[in-house]
């Protein structure tokens, strides 16, 4: 099933084409000017429409969070917690001070950071259930010192929210959690609604909808990221066990018939055992049908001349999840250029970075590996520079600063130079 290629072109590995939001534009457009024009109100239709929830309270309350932790059992919540405290312990290294530089004169230059006053963490809830997801995104936003983080998720027919999702909001630090999911909570988080803050930020995975309700509402708020299909790219020697390697591309290929699941090897004896475990592994899984679409649609083995051009693959892919499956992983590392998120050595699957190492599992998708980062403190703060001239450094800098702004045509500019030093020439007389 899963195709296999000695004669590539990286373009073929894994084509990807500018997202054709066409049919879905229209519908996320107004679902967008509705939940801004009627608040609460759309919510609630929205709510019955799509999920059969016909409740009014849209927001979680905290009789629900206990009756949700309850219904949990220890091993679980034990699970959930020590997950938080390795991701929060990841993240706390993330944490940036500013700076500032003292200069001759009593300039001051530096820079400073401040959280957004308001988070919004989108948590999917279609045909899974992501506690892991509320962890990743919401930890970050508490160590980053948001003011208040507000979730939506969504709502099941008969009012409630997956108890293991609240759980996960309650050991993470959610402010408060609404029952609203889709295009329209995404609506809810940018324009704000009678019962929703207003957001700064917006982050979070989601479905195609949700993805378009991110890219449309960015420049009223900030997002994250507009993720697409979940991505691997397992790199491996011929010593790899094929066992290992096909459960690992399957491990992804299960989130989505659009996922991609690519093994690059220097290893055409690999390639085919890889390609026949597949086969085995897929018969026994319960979201066969999701994975095996996703292999048969996307999956691919590549078979190279050694690891050092998997890695050039790879960096040319930029995949969302990199594996390295070789016995001295880290001598590859630094030739890593583009990765969301890298696993080293035959025994670091990607689920580890999914549910417990630390690092953060919201990553860029579709390439963007090139160009952005996986989700982090830095997305729930704000940078400000800040200057400080005394009167004598202003004067010393007004002739240049006077004739920059005049070579632009903004005399208006210069004339805030030449006030100051007018005034300054008019006390020495």
């Amino acid at each position: 099933m899963i195709k296999i290629y000695k004669n590539y072109s990286v373009a073929d590995i894994l084509p990807r084409k500018i997202d054709d939001y066409g049919e879905y534009e229209a519908v996320v457009k107004d679902i967008l000017k509705d939940v801004a024009a009627r608040g609460d109100e759309a919510l609630r239709g929205y709510a019955r429409k799509f999920d059969g929830f016909c409740g009014d309270s849209l927001e979680v309350t905290a009789e629900e969070m206990e009756e949700a932790e309850g219904a949990l059992s220890e091993d679980f919540k034990a699970v959930v917690r020590a997950s938080a405290e390795n991701i929060a312990f990841f993240h706390e290294k993330q944490r940036k001070s500013g700076f500032e530089i003292q200069k001759e004169g009593g300039v001051v230059l530096g820079q400073k950071y401040t959280p957004v006053a308001v988070a919004g963490v989108y948590v999917p809830g279609g045909t899974a259930s992501y506690p892991s997801t509320v962890l990743m995104d919401v930890i970050p936003a508490k160590i980053a010192g948001v003011g208040k983080i507000i979730m939506t998720t969504p709502v099941k027919a008969d009012g409630k929210v997956r108890p293991e999702i609240l759980y996960a909001a309650k050991v993470a630090g959610a402010d408060r959690i609404f029952k609203v999911g889709g295009a329209q909570a995404i609506a809810a988080l940018a324009y704000g609604t009678e019962s929703i803050p207003k957001a700064d930020v917006i982050v979070g995975p989601g479905n195609i909808f949700v993805a378009l309700a991110k890219k449309l509402v960015y420049g009223i708020v900030n997002v994250d990221m507009i993720a697409g299909p979940s991505e691997i790219l397992v790199i491996a020697d011929g010593k790899s066990d094929p066992v290992f390697v096909a459960a690992d591309l399957l491990s992804q290929a299960e989130h989505d018939k659009l996922a991609s699941a690519v093994l690059v090897t220097d290893s055409e004896e690999l390639a085919l055992s890889v390609g026949a475990e597949i086969e085995r592994q897929l018969s026994g899984m319960p979201r066969r049908e999701i994975a095996e679409a996703s292999i048969k649609n996307n999956g691919k083995i590549i078979v190279c001349g050694s690891i050092d051009e998997a890695v050039d693959i790879a960096n040319a892919i930029a995949p969302e999840h990199l594996e390295i499956c070789v016995d001295e992983p880290m001598r590859y590392l630094g030739k890593v250029k583009n990765a969301g998120s890298i696993f080293l050595g035959r025994f670091t699957p990607e689920a580890l970075g999914d549910y417990y190492a630390g690092p953060n599992h919201t990553l860029p998708t579709n390439g963007a590996a090139k160009f952005s980062s996986p989700l982090s403190v830095d997305d729930f703060v704000k940078k400000s520079s800040y200057i400080r001239y005394t009167e004598g450094e202003l004067l010393k800098a007004a002739n240049t600063v006077t004739a920059f702004a005049e070579s632009e045509g903004l005399c208006g500019h210069a004339n805030s130079v030449k006030v100051r030093v007018a005034a300054a020439k008019k006390k020495t007389e």
